[in-house]
């Protein structure tokens, strides 16, 4: 890749995707999202990378990889938990119902693994062995497979801040789910976990954990929500080297949001010290990732957009098509 296509490759990034003629704007780290008075909701994936609490740069196709990568995980779940997706009009765009959220999410694991604070591997490293709720016994090494399948719940924090571990325990006696809510949430992500499980090992891939969101839709009932097993929601290893890498002391081979985790890890303390510019090269590898990623789950192939049409513009002329009725002029 030449300099100039390299920065054609960063320049088109979508990092803004604010559209003042949409009602009800709210932003989150990586998407922009609009309330609309029928109870339908855009939600505009950008390109935006968050790490560590913070959003730090943005990354080459990396929204198209999370909106479609989701897409495709929402619909093999269908007959395990209904989904908030009505239709996605374009790469990067999804128009969902809009959804009482739960305050909690609901993180799976079946790996000794993590490095961010609420990940179960710092926790355990610092000596700790009642994590979630759960027992741990001494001995366990980073990466290892975890004796069973394990829900780690965290309580969702506003932007900025923390997401703090909970109980199953304490997130009933402090009301924010019934104990009914709880054991529903509970079985299906377990049921979704196994399923997104699966499919990953038959593409050569180990789901090792993952977070999930649920609300309640018009009628009470729990519907899937946000993303599901998208790079920057789970972590992906690579099935045929795992073993080899864990014999040997080296972090597995990944397809996700921690290999920019480390990368930081390895300049600074990135809840203490300023985190530094990304080298462009590092951000390329990481898009490269994050669509092997898209290619190697899904089995299709990845169609980058066109360099030369700004995604903003593009999504701009969706959103005339799809609610034209906020686009007058």
């Amino acid at each position: 890749m030449t300099d100039t296509e390299t920065q054609r490759f960063i320049d088109n990034c979508l990092q803004d995707a604010f559209f003042p003629e949409l009602p009800g704007h709210q932003s989150g780290k990586v998407r922009e999202s609009y309330d609309l008075p029928d109870g339908r909701r855009i939600m505009i994936a950008t390109d935006r990378q968050s790490a560590f609490d913070h959003v730090l740069t943005a990354v080459p196709y990396k929204g198209q990889v999370l909106n479609q990568t989701a897409m495709f995980w929402f619909d093999k779940m269908r007959d395990i938990c209904p989904s908030h997706i009505i239709e996605a009009p374009d790469p990067n765009v999804v128009i969902a119902r809009r959804l009482d959220m739960l305050p909690v999410e609901m993180v799976v694991r079946d790996y000794m693994t993590g490095s961010t604070e609420t990940s179960i591997w710092p926790m355990y490293e610092r000596g700790e062995r009642m994590l979630c709720g759960h027992q741990f016994p001494d001995g366990l090494v980073k990466n290892q497979k975890l004796p069973g399948t394990i829900l780690t719940p965290t309580t969702k924090a506003a932007q900025g801040e923390h997401d703090a571990p909970i109980t199953a325990v304490e997130i009933v006696e402090q009301g924010l789910l019934s104990q009914d809510q709880w054991d529903e949430l509970a079985e299906l992500s377990i049921k979704v976990f196994a399923r997104g499980r699966e499919i990953s090992a038959d593409n050569g891939l180990i789901l090792v954990d993952t977070k999930y969101e649920f609300g309640l839709d018009p009628d009470g009932r729990i519907t899937l929500a946000d993303e599901i097993h998208t790079p920057d929601s789970s972590r992906f290893w690579i099935r045929k080297s795992y073993d080899a890498r864990l014999n040997a002391g080296q972090e597995p081979e990944s397809l996700d949001k921690e290999f920019l985790r480390l990368w930081i890890r390895g300049q600074c303390d990135p809840y203490n010290d300023p985190i530094p510019d990304i080298p462009t090269e590092t951000l390329i590898e990481f898009s490269e990732k994050y669509v092997r990623l898209f290619e190697q789950v899904t089995g299709q192939t990845f169609e980058k957009p066109d360099p030369a049409i700004p995604i903003r513009e593009r999504i701009r002329d969706c959103l005339k098509k799809t609610v034209p009725e906020y686009f007058k002029s």
